[in-house]
């Protein structure tokens, strides 16, 4: 619960309208998820509100009818007494079967939200809510509360009603047989609402303020245990160092909360002990009206099931109230990432197979207003056939160039050409699947070797021939003759003791080497099968020579009836190319071969004469070694 009040108070605020859109939006989520439970726990949380209320009334008839002694009725009396003892059995029973309808309502609502929040996000054509620093701390926000708040709102709103219902019905009763006593009710009420309303409050300023210490908590906790940390930490010793700051951290909350709860028992205490005092007090008003015989003895017993029902009605409500207004917070923000619209417009012109090439012209490109240009008016021409090597050092804007050719982002300024059509007409999906690459920071999947591979194409992932293909030629295929269960070799350890999906490996799995990772990266790429446009960012950095040279040849081989883009801070492996393009300061300085460039004595001579003279004698080793 902590956790919501965290983000609610993180979360800007909203108007009244807002909250009840939000409010109606999640009551929504919760019909639609089941909506028999939801009716039936509505009508149970209606009931739970008046039947104690009636329980109260029949409670005031059988006190009434024992007072008057002979002249009793009878059967009022036997009338009443069993009317009691089924409301008994009825709360004895319900509450167990609407805890289980609670729980399944939940779970529904949970598959429901995270159904509906994935495949919103799965629509996002583009990067820029996975890359905007602030639209990705929504969709974490949004993550989280797909796990818990569309519940916690329908749960709280659950409760909230029965204890509204329930103070409402003592109030009415109360003014319906001693009308002075309804003032004195209130007033023994009030302490407690105010001791509950100031310690939620405060609860969630604390929260606030222990945000930072909470951040720097799980900060180490996660270096404590995570496994790309465990090396550097055990080898340099500061685990205890690390260990102790987390303490620390741990420590400030804990004494913060603890000073907290000290100053809330104290107020809870005086305020409750003012309320109990007034609570006595109606109490002995009310005795003394029964002596007097202003009132009956069935309504001493009403007011004092009033009291006492309402009392106990009132935090809980005031907490459910908190738990709702922090938990709508966290759905206002769910809801507006389920509702987000994509920044990429769609086209409707099915991209051919390219014929003629892929040009950039004039193309400016920046991630947001106010930032630096990262790409400056580049032109530059693919041609179908042919390769295209791009170089520029760190920062120049290469990978930026990938994502606009993959229409991640589109450009502020200028067009990006298929054959003469602005890729921008194109249906995205319709493009990208005639798009092959290899990204810099490829994804290793904890999936079986086939998946990896399947991953690129997902209509390969029961075709043993082209999966073996494409492993063949990424080079890869070694790798999975030596695995237990080939290509259903689970690559992973972070899964034990089932069968993988796939059928037949053991997904406990194995761990391979992060130049068969990059192969597989690669296989991942050539098992697609429509790729007209082959992007290649730095796809043999983690190979050994000979192997970066064989698979050069292959890619060579396959470049007939692709526009090729290679990238690479390994420059001998772009001599090949047809051309080679220097991408200076988000602009395309030089073009050339790689002989033209070297003669040029420019950008590209000076970053291929500064390249390390072990991968001179590499490649030589290598070529050497290949014929």
């Amino acid at each position: 619960m902590k956790s919501v009040v965290q983000y609610a108070v993180r979360t800007p605020p909203a108007e009244p309208a807002t909250w009840s859109l939000v409010l109606a939006a999640v009551l929504g989520l919760g019909r639609r998820a089941s909506p028999v439970r939801f009716a039936a726990l509505l009508l149970a949380s209606i009931g739970q509100g008046l039947l104690p209320v009636a329980g109260a009334w029949l409670i005031k008839v059988l006190f009434d009818e024992l007072s008057a002694g002979r002249a009793a009725d009878g059967r009022r009396v036997a009338w009443a007494a069993a009317a009691i003892a089924g409301l008994v059995l009825l709360a004895v029973f319900a509450r167990p079967i609407a805890d289980h309808a609670v729980a399944v309502l939940r779970r529904a609502i949970t598959v429901t939200a995270q159904d509906r929040l994935f495949a919103s996000v799965n629509r996002f054509a583009g990067l820029r809510h996975f890359e905007d620093p602030a639209l990705r701390d929504q969709l974490q926000l949004a993550q989280d509360a797909a796990r818990c708040a569309p519940q916690q709102v329908i749960d709280s709103a659950l409760r909230i009603v029965p204890a509204v219902l329930l103070t409402a019905g003592y109030g009415v009763s109360i003014a319906l047989i001693w009308p002075p006593m309804l003032g004195i009710l209130a007033a023994a009420a009030v302490p407690v609402l105010l001791v509950e309303v100031a310690s939620h409050r405060r609860r969630a300023a604390l929260t606030d303020d222990l945000t930072p210490s909470e951040r720097r908590q799980f900060f180490y906790q996660r270096l404590l245990v995570d496994v790309r940390a465990a090396k550097e930490i055990r080898l340099s010793g500061t685990g205890a160092f690390l260990h102790a700051r987390m303490v620390t951290a741990l420590h400030t909350a804990a004494n913060a909360e603890s000073a907290s709860d000290r100053l809330a028992v104290l107020r809870r205490c005086g305020l409750g002990l003012l309320g109990g005092l007034l609570a006595g007090t109606a109490l002995v008003v009310a005795v003394r009206g029964a002596i007097t015989g202003t009132v009956s003895v069935g309504d001493v017993a009403l007011f004092v099931a009033a009291v006492a029902g309402v009392r106990a009605a009132l935090p809980s409500t005031v907490a459910q109230c908190a738990l709702v207004h922090g938990s709508l917070a966290l759905c206002r923000v769910y809801l507006d990432v389920v509702n987000a619209r994509d920044d990429l417009p769609q086209g409707s012109v099915s991209p051919p197979p390219v014929r003629t090439g892929i040009e950039l012209r004039d193309v400016w490109f920046r991630y947001g207003d106010g930032q630096a240009w990262i790409l400056r008016g580049v032109d530059l021409f693919v041609p179908a056939g042919s390769a295209v090597g791009l170089v520029g050092v760190n920062g120049a804007g290469k990978s930026t160039l990938v994502k606009l050719l993959c229409r991640f982002y589109d450009p502020q300024r200028g067009r990006i050409l298929w054959d003469g059509v602005d890729i921008r007409e194109m249906p995205v999906d319709a493009l990208r699947a005639r798009i092959a690459a290899v990204f810099q920071d490829f994804m290793c999947y904890d999936l079986t070797v086939r998946e990896n591979i399947a991953l690129g194409q997902l209509s390969a992932l029961d075709d043993d021939e082209r999966i073996s293909t494409a492993a063949r030629l990424a080079e890869v295929d070694d790798l999975t003759d030596a695995l237990p269960h080939g290509y259903d070799t689970m690559l992973s350890r972070i899964f034990s003791g089932t069968p993988s999906g796939s059928g037949g490996g053991d997904e406990q799995g194995v761990v391979v080497s992060g130049g068969h990772w990059q192969r597989l990266a690669l296989a991942r790429a050539l098992v697609r099968d429509a790729g007209n446009l082959v992007i290649l960012d730095e796809p043999s950095s983690g190979l050994d020579p000979q192997t970066e040279h064989r698979l050069q040849r292959t890619l060579r081989a396959r470049r007939a009836d692709t526009a090729t883009l290679l990238i690479s801070h390994r420059l001998e492996t772009l001599r090949d190319a047809d051309h080679i393009a220097v991408l200076v300061d988000g602009r395309i300085a030089e073009y050339g071969s790689h002989d033209e460039l070297v003669a040029l004595a420019g950008e590209y001579s000076r970053l291929f004469s500064a390249r390390p003279p072990v991968c001179q004698d590499a490649v030589a080793g290598s070529q050497t070694a290949t014929g």
